[in-house]
């Protein structure tokens, strides 16, 4: 075996990795926890491609192995901080999913199970990924909101709560029917015939990269002045530059 070409699958195991970690603490209720790892997910699922492009290493089983990867980190993780978040909306805490949907769990009836509606997020998830792997036209770039970046817009969430607290943001991102239509437009989002530009640079020039050297630099402006707040304006503002966009042939 070629340990050189397994580079690539060596750093999408460790997006696995912190994908199954962020899904225990996401279970447990610490988001900001969960968050931490998620990032650390993205960030190796970021670079198993890169190294796999640097090394001449793409097979279909890295393939697979990635998209596997990327449903536990971008796929079930979210959809568990959406329930979670769901719950403290419904209920005013997060919980311990473990124990609360078990039959000794809340005292609640079938309300219980109204923050489930945030496991469509995994499901929307794990389709877009298996388009993904049979659609042709998302080489060089992407059709539908990528999952990574659909996580970190649900995983902004939290840490905007937690870090950049006010009544008035308490209000918008703990409103119940706020995350039920974020749930679905994320879900739409997922799967949408939308055109989208990926990150990924064939040459440095700035004619043909223009677009991703612009969202760049707003990106870096958006998180020094807003912070984690700057999330989920960076991921509407990719979509708008997406609609200006003209894919390359």
């Amino acid at each position: 075996m070629n340990i050189i070409k397994q580079i690539p699958n060596i750093i999408t195991s460790l997006n696995l990795l912190c994908g199954c970690v962020a899904v225990l603490f996401a279970v447990s209720g610490d988001l900001v926890t969960t968050a931490i790892f998620v990032f650390f997910g993205i960030f190796f699922d970021f670079f198993d491609g890169l190294a796999a492009r640097m090394l001449n290493a793409h097979s279909n089983v890295g393939l697979e192995f990635d998209s596997l990867a990327d449903m536990i980190t971008s796929g079930v993780v979210p959809a568990i901080v959406m329930v979670q978040l769901l719950s403290e909306a419904f209920f005013g805490s997060y919980i311990d999913l473990s124990e609360a949907f078990s039959p000794n769990g809340w005292n609640r009836g079938f309300s219980k199970y109204l923050p489930l509606i945030g496991l469509l997020i995994a499901v929307a998830s794990g389709y877009r990924l298996a388009k993904f792997n049979v659609d042709t036209r998302q080489t060089s770039s992407f059709i539908g909101l990528p999952t990574p970046a659909n996580t970190l817009l649900i995983l902004s969430l939290p840490l905007i709560l937690q870090f950049q607290h006010s009544d008035l943001i308490e209000s918008i991102l703990l409103n119940k029917w706020f995350l039920i239509g974020l749930t679905l437009i994320s879900c739409i989002l997922l799967n949408a015939e939308l055109p989208l530009f990926a990150l990924k640079f064939k040459t440095w020039d700035f004619k043909s990269n223009a677009i991703r050297y612009v969202f760049l630099l707003l990106c870096i402006v958006l998180i020094v002045v807003l912070k984690f707040i700057a999330i989920p304006v960076i991921i509407l503002l990719y979509i708008l530059l997406s609609l200006f966009w003209k894919p390359e042939k």
